[in-house]
This record gives structure tokens, C-alpha cells and sequence, in this order.
């Protein structure tokens, strides 16, 4: 290799590892992914609250499968609960899970988009806050219950719009929680119910619009854990606490093998690097050694040498009578294909359509088809008669000028 290409390697090499040390020492960026799950430790995972949890119970339990079939294989009793950017139940599902709150237990949902199903027989709806001059994004929250948080607003500045309750029955449902557009004087202009409380049966019913009081960006802002933890004043610490894992945006399982690799940064680089080497060794040392490729010869065409070799077999053993046979054969199947005439009966019809067709006159025509006639009525015939039909029948076939399709 010329030093000039060596140089070229040099300098690509470099300009790589520069690019590869920029990337593995820049920050990693934040992930925003509304995740909801216990084991994520990102902004809007929820390893913080499922911690804080543990501590004010020691009856936690974390269920990774759908309500309905948890509920119809255990025999609980305690407080559900379930938050994430949807929660949507299904008519089996909800049955089951309104049968066993009527029993005495909590229901505790926590959704900006609560399923239908459980709206319509609670007889409550949801609108999006008017969001007219909030150009921050910025809300507040704060608990209705004085004597939870003594007034306190909380500030939330990570959601494009959040939910409230509509078409509240106050005789029924009781407001313990509420939300608002920030204003520099963190007092609610508009305040509008976004957590209520609801009997059903013996047990009661908590829902709230806004899931992101359980994440880790919400609750690591002081003072915003005290209002999370005003909404869990509402249900009982004493009693299992069951948290749902499977109505959940992030993943609850890594699939993929690659995951821990792709995952640490420097695993991650180390092993594009490895691609990358094993890449240049496949252009510049895989192709340096390269073994030169064999000419192999085609094979050649041997029926013609063998045709030969038969033909000479049948002439030296005198077999001029078959050699014609085989002569007449192979010359009639060439009227067939290359005339497209029938041979089979051989009349002044036919010899007159051959003779137009092949370019040849009628009597030459005449002529070497009387002379097949005679070998074919002969029981023997001499090499001059072999030698004298071959001739007749080239020189009938150089005359040909059709044209087949």
C-alpha cells in the first residue's frame, strides 16, 4: 500500500475515534418517556413513589397481570391501584373489579384518559383545562382538603394539557382535589376538580386525572410529595396495597439480548468499535489475501464428436443401409419442423408445396425423393448411394431460404 493511502487510513481512523470519545463523553439526554413503571428511574417513571410507598406500608405488592385474572385466581381484599396515561377497562374486567370494591375494598385510578366504561357507570366525564395564554405549559394541583396541605399549591411544568371532571353529582361524589393554570400569585383563579372520591357498595372509588403525582420528576420537587402523599391519606396503609404493573406504558420485560450492551454508553461504543474494526479488517486484510479464483473451462460440447463417432462405427462396418435410414429419418424431420409439412403421405401435392417452400424446383425435388423411394425399396445399397443421397439431400437444404417463427 502507497504511503498516501496509508495516510488516508490514519486520518479516517482518527476522525472516528474523535467522533466515537465525543460521543461517549457528551451527556446523556434526558428521557421523557411517559413510562409509569416501578422499576424506571427516568423523569416520569414512578421508582420514587413505589420506594416512599414501601415505607408507610409493609403490605406493598407489585401485580404484573391483567385485574381480571389476578382478581378471579386470588382472593384479596385492600386498596388497586392503577395510573399511567391510560387505563381502560373492558366490560369482564370492570364487572370484576366493581364486584370486588363493592366488598368493602378501594379502587384507585390515576389516568388522564379514564375508559369509558368506568366513566359512564360512575356517571362522571372529563374536558381538557382551557390552556388559552398558558404558553409554559405551567399547572398547579393542590389537595381540596384544608387540613392535608393548608392551602398549598404545587407547581407541574411537564404536560401540554391535563384532564378535569365534569358533571359532578355533589350528593354523591366528593371533590379532593383540584387543578388550575399557574398564576405568578399560586392561587387558583378557576379551580376545577381533577381527583374525586366515590362510594360504591361498601368500598369506595378514588380517581384523579393526574398520574404524574406518582413520578419521579413530580415527587423529587419539593414540596410536591406532600400532596402525593395527601392523596394516599384517602386509602388504607393498613390494608394490602396491590400496584398494578400491567396497565403500563414502559416495558415491563426486555426482550431484546442487546439490551444491557445498547443501554450502558460504554458498552454501547465498545462494541461499534468492535464492528468497526472488524469492518476494516474485512476491506483492507480480507482483500490483500485474497486467493486468486481458478479459471475453470466450460465443458464442451460433445454430441457432435460422438455423432461423429457412431456414424464412423456404422460406415466402417458397412452399414450403409441403416446410415440411410437414419439419413431419411432425420431429413424428414427436418421438412416437419422447418416447412411445417406433413410427411406421412408423399404425393404431387406435397412434393409441389416442398419445392415452393424450400426454394428448390420441382424437379430436383422430384428427383431426390424418387431416389429415397428407391434406397428405402433396396435391401442393401453401396457406399456411392450413401455418398450420392447425403449429396442430393445438402444441396436441397443450401437452397432453403423460410423463415422460421
Amino acid at each position: 500500500m502507497s504511503k498516501k493511502g496509508k495516510l488516508y487510513i490514519a486520518l479516517a481512523s482518527l476522525v472516528i475515534l474523535g467522533l466515537v470519545f465525543a460521543e461517549v463523553t457528551k451527556p446523556k439526554p434526558i428521557n421523557w418517556f411517559p413510562s409509569y413503571t416501578t422499576h424506571h428511574k427516568i423523569p416520569f417513571g414512578s421508582y420514587v413513589f413505589k420506594e416512599q410507598l414501601e415505607r408507610l406500608s409493609d403490605q406493598v405488592q407489585t401485580v404484573d397481570r391483567p385485574p381480571f385474572e389476578y382478581l378471579r385466581n386470588n382472593d384479596i381484599s385492600g386498596t388497586y391501584v392503577f395510573y399511567n396515561n391510560g387505563v381502560s377497562f373492558d366490560d369482564a374486567e370492570l364487572e370484576i373489579l366493581l364486584n370486588w370494591t363493592a366488598k368493602g375494598n378501594t379502587l384507585f385510578v390515576a389516568s388522564g384518559d379514564i375508559g369509558y366504561q368506568l366513566m359512564d357507570t360512575l356517571n362522571l366525564d372529563t374536558s381538557v383545562i382551557n390552556t388559552f395564554n398558558n404558553f409554559n405549559n405551567q399547572y398547579q394541583v393542590k389537595l381540596a382538603n384544608p387540613n392535608l396541605d393548608k392551602n398549598t399549591t404545587y407547581v407541574f411544568d411537564k404536560a401540554n394539557f391535563l384532564y378535569h371532571f365534569t358533571d359532578i353529582d355533589s350528593s354523591q361524589t366528593k371533590i379532593i382535589g383540584l387543578v388550575d393554570k399557574y398564576s405568578d400569585s399560586l392561587g387558583m383563579e378557576q379551580p376545577l376538580a381533577n381527583a374525586i372520591k366515590q362510594p360504591f357498595g361498601d368500598g369506595n372509588i378514588i380517581l384523579s386525572t393526574f398520574p404524574q403525582a406518582f413520578t419521579n420528576y413530580f415527587m423529587l420537587n419539593s414540596p410536591n410529595q406532600d400532596y402525593t402523599a395527601g392523596l394516599l391519606s384517602y386509602i388504607n396503609l393498613d390494608a394490602p396495597i396491590y400496584l398494578d404493573a400491567h396497565y403500563k406504558s414502559g416495558k415491563k420485560f426486555y426482550t431484546s439480548p442487546m439490551y444491557l450492551f445498547l443501554n450502558n454508553r460504554y458498552l454501547k461504543w465498545a462494541y461499534y468499535m468492535a464492528l468497526i474494526g472488524v469492518l476494516f479488517y474485512i476491506i483492507f486484510e480480507g482483500r490483500r489475501k485474497q486467493r486468486a479464483i481458478p479459471v475453470v473451462k466450460p465443458l464442451t460440447n460433445q454430441t457432435i464428436a460422438f455423432t461423429r463417432t457412431i456414424s464412423d462405427m456404422y460406415y466402417q462396418s458397412s452399414k450403409h443401409k441403416k446410415i440411410a435410414e437414419h439419413k431419411i429419418q432425420h431429413f424428414l424431420e427436418y421438412i416437419r419442423n422447418v416447412f411445417h409439412l406433413q410427411t406421412s403421405q408423399i404425393d404431387a401435392s406435397f412434393l409441389k408445396n416442398l419445392a415452393s417452400r424450400s426454394n428448390n424446383s420441382l424437379e430436383d425435388t422430384e428427383h431426390l425423393f424418387q431416389f429415397i423411394s428407391d434406397i428405402q425399396n433396396n435391401q442393401t445399397i453401396n457406399n456411392i448411394q450413401l455418398e450420392r443421397l447425403n449429396s442430393l439431400i445438402e444441396t436441397f437444404k443450401s437452397h432453403n431460404t423460410w423463415k422460421t417463427s
